[in-house]
């Protein structure tokens, strides 16, 4: 296998799902620890023998905002704890050499660029997250970052600490080359410049979109550029997950994205330039082992 690839993990949401552990609308992730630790652990597990060489925390969501909707925001520090924990034991049950990325997600909504609020309002909120997770994780992924001012303030939070960081970007569907508020993805990463970063991604968007980005991502040079995309047939401009519209709640998956032909697209962005590789939201192991099958043969 090439080794100047990392492989990142697969979506946490569908697996559980799979394994039949309810997905509420409000804390999904956090229901999982709450009611099937086990099979977190388990999932985490099964992207490290699919071929994963880092793990994410499945910590996206186990934010105060949701917590505290089902009144259990008491638990943030206990729930941030156990996910790092989770994914530690997963990697001793495996035997693998594997890193751990501690994810930092958007404070109000997914894909919501009109949601995010300033710097200085999110940052200390960040930190806090960040804090907890720092003695337990190797590096921060501050992922799905839908707007400039979401990315710096994560990313300052987390680098804060002493830890490596990773920043992706979820990127518009419509228009390549720009975030999901409309922002050039070059504006987005001069943003950054302040910020001693690792690495610098895009994720939880359309595959194509990826293929659109990788040459800017890849101007920067750093260790990590990459990709991991959703397999979503599109995300609504207002979707919320526990919103009450039409188009609020679980989203479609498409059709056309099986482990080989998802990890063609991961080839590409290898060839574009991606040092870090691996699937979003909708994506399962057997897509990690797809790309680790295709990387074994280049």
């Amino acid at each position: 296998m090439n080794q100047k690839i990392t492989i990142l993990d697969a979506g946490m949401g569908k697996a559980l799902k799979m394994q039949g552990v309810e997905i509420p609308e409000t804390i999904w992730s956090a229901n999982a620890l709450l009611v099937a630790p086990e099979k977190v652990q388990s999932i985490h597990e099964e992207n490290i023998l699919a071929g994963a060489t880092m793990i994410t925390t499945n910590t996206y969501g186990v934010i105060r905002s949701d917590l505290k909707k089902a009144g259990i925001e008491n638990q943030f520090k206990t729930l941030n704890l156990q996910a790092a924990g989770l994914a530690r034991a997963a990697i001793k049950a495996t035997g693998k050499v594997v890193k751990i990325a501690g994810s930092l997600p958007p404070l109000n909504g997914s894909f919501r660029p009109d949601r995010v609020r300033s710097v200085e309002e999110i940052e200390p909120l960040y930190l806090e997250q960040a804090e907890i997770l720092a003695p337990h994780v190797d590096v921060f992924l501050c992922e799905t970052m839908s707007h400039i001012d979401e990315a710096i303030a994560a990313a300052r939070a987390a680098r804060s600490t002493g830890k490596p960081v990773i920043v992706s970007f979820t990127l518009h569907e419509q228009n390549p080359g720009k975030l999901r508020s409309g922002q050039p993805l070059e504006d987005a990463i001069n943003g950054l410049g302040e910020v001693d970063l690792e690495g610098l991604c895009a994720n939880c968007t359309l595959p194509e979109r990826i293929f659109d980005a990788m040459p800017i991502l890849a101007k920067s040079d750093l260790k990590y550029i990459g990709g991991y995309a959703n397999a979503f047939t599109h995300v609504p401009d207002d979707w919320l997950l526990d919103g009450e519209k039409i188009t609020d709640g679980p989203l479609q998956l498409r059709d056309d994205l099986s482990p080989e032909i998802y990890s063609k697209f991961v080839g590409q962005w290898i060839n574009q330039g991606a040092t870090l590789v691996g699937g979003c939201c909708g994506t399962l192991p057997s897509h990690i082992a797809a790309i680790a099958t295709s990387l074994r043969s280049r």
